[in-house]
């Protein structure tokens, strides 16, 4: 089988690709830069060049394939306060990479988040996000209409990740907290702390992606969620304990100073299962928990050690 792969160079996808490549598959990444095509290169995948916005680059790409990964989005920008503007790219690639599948019975396995699905109680993959037209609605869109592809035979299946992938050489929501912390000189949390974040290692999300791929049924929502849901304050102590600063009550008038483009998100209380995906496709967490991730050191490493 060929698999082709958008965001293969990316956090996650520099996962999946190895797991895919292992169970004797080819793969064949998309990559927007010289670094991401020598990466992919480097790992043993074929490179065809372009970005999200290059739409009959991911329907080349997608005919030829035996299958589609599509991990890809905008994050920079959609961090930078265009949401809006990275969803709207992410379905309109979604839309191309779906019309050249349609009918073939090929698998597209799409990236989506867990965070917020059902607040205050663990989400499930029963449950689908609402849509209430604001920026953030729009990537539970784009998974809706992944999942509308299944009547027009397409084996497309939806991953949710937490905002919480966490590994070694994560630059992403822990090793922010963890740079906010040394730069405030104190590891913040909201109110009490006891909202609590889903969390799991990136090498059970590749396997997770590599699995579905293989064998997700057409329709199916699976969850990649190992910690079902740390109380953030437990984050905030482990981060304070390991920098040598305390852990602080950050007031929510102070929570845009404190923890900058994340303030919007540390105070989620976003708990999760993945009982079902487990029983589906006997996916089992193997990796570390994100207590003793953060304890084994690696974010706390000084740059270029």
């Amino acid at each position: 089988m060929r698999y082709f792969v958008t965001g293969a160079s990316g956090w996650i996808g520099s996962a999946t690709v190895p797991e895919l490549i292992a169970a004797g598959h080819r793969v064949t990444g998309l990559a927007r830069s010289d670094a991401s095509a020598a990466a992919l290169t480097a790992s043993g995948a074929d490179v065809v060049r372009g970005t999200l916005d290059d739409l009959d680059v991911l329907r080349e790409a997608a005919a030829a394939s035996d299958g589609v990964v599509h991990l890809a989005f905008k994050h920079d920008i959609a961090f930078s306060g265009s949401f809006k503007e990275a969803a709207e790219a992410d379905r309109r690639a979604v839309d191309a990479l779906g019309e050249a599948l349609a009918g073939s019975g090929r698998p597209l396995v799409l990236a989506s988040g867990v965070a917020g699905l059902k607040p205050g109680r663990p989400a499930t993959e029963r449950d689908m996000p609402e849509s209430d037209g604001s920026p953030m609605s729009l990537r539970g869109a784009t998974a809706a209409a992944v999942l509308a592809l299944a009547p027009r035979g397409v084996r497309s299946s939806v991953v949710r990740i937490p905002p919480t992938a966490h590994g070694d050489g994560d630059r992403g929501f822990v090793a922010s907290l963890v740079s906010f912390a040394r730069e405030k000189g104190s590891s913040g949390y909201l109110g009490d702390g006891a909202n609590r974040w889903p969390a799991v290692h990136r090498s059970d999300v590749g396997r997770l992606f590599a699995l579905a791929a293989d064998g997700a049924p057409a329709g199916a929502v699976l969850h990649a969620v190992a910690d079902r849901g740390v109380p953030f304050r437990e984050i905030a102590e482990v981060i304070g304990r390991h920098l040598g600063v305390p852990a602080v009550s950050v007031p929510q008038e102070e929570a845009a100073a404190h923890f900058g483009w994340m303030s919007g998100f540390v105070g989620l209380d976003a708990p999760a299962s993945s009982d079902l995906t487990q029983e589906l496709l006997g996916w089992h967490p193997t990796g570390p928990g994100l207590l003793a991730d953060l304890d084994e050191g690696h974010y706390f490493r000084a740059a270029g050690a």
